[in-house]
């Protein structure tokens, strides 16, 4: 297949571009900084380009689907609008391009119990609560289009870089938990659930999540 990626230099966007590569698939990198990405691939093409500037449509036209990473960078004061602002021309994009749209979700907006979302528990500094629940607006936009294709995939409540192991369990609205009450996946295992939603579709017009 032909996927965007849009912030393929992330640490989440690096390990969707690479488990795409390793399979085979024609990958365009959309990043703000293309000197970022140092790997060298035939099947891999980087493109300068911020979504903020709108012309999304033009940077994934002629591709299967664009998936979407976006991150403003961290310790922004407007990271809440800036997301917002930003997920408005990707969807805006996407429909124009008539191409399916898989986003790099949070967990925040996930049931910690019923009733209760994860980001209601947690204390975190004013900027990264306006991305979380920039990141949470984003989804409930998702949930009332009618012309697009989306998939919105929200990690454990822990993500970081570790093995990649291809074992885990999926969700869809609860927060996945293990037998010791944490939750966590590596970006390695998060890309592989990305790409395989990619490759087949099973939870289109849907969020899912997925934990260890």
């Amino acid at each position: 297949m032909k996927v965007a990626i849009i912030g393929a230099s992330g640490n989440i966007g690096s390990a969707i571009r690479d488990e795409a590569l390793s399979r085979g698939h024609q990958v365009t990198a959309i990043v703000r900084n293309p000197e970022k990405i140092t790997i060298q691939n035939e099947a891999l093409t980087v493109v300068k380009g911020d979504v903020l500037e709108g012309r999304v449509d033009e940077l994934v036209k002629g591709n299967d689907a664009v998936i979407s990473s976006y991150n403003p960078g961290w310790g922004l004061e407007e990271m809440h609008d800036i997301t917002i602002e930003a997920y408005d021309s990707i969807i805006s994009g996407a429909k124009k391009a008539g191409i399916r749209l898989l986003v790099v979700g949070g967990a925040g907006s996930l049931e910690a119990s019923p009733g209760v979302q994860v980001i209601d528990t947690m204390d975190v500094p004013p900027n990264i609560k306006g991305a979380i629940l920039g990141l949470r607006e984003v989804l409930y936009t998702l949930r009332k289009e009618t012309g697009l294709d989306w998939t919105f995939l929200s990690p454990a409540a822990n993500i970081a870089s570790g093995e990649r192991t291809g074992k885990f369990r999926l969700g869809k609205e609860q927060l996945v938990k293990d037998e010791a009450g944490e939750s966590k996946i590596s970006t390695q295992d998060y890309a592989i659930a990305m790409i395989d939603e990619l490759e087949k579709p099973q939870h289109s017009g849907q969020r899912f999540t997925l934990a260890y």
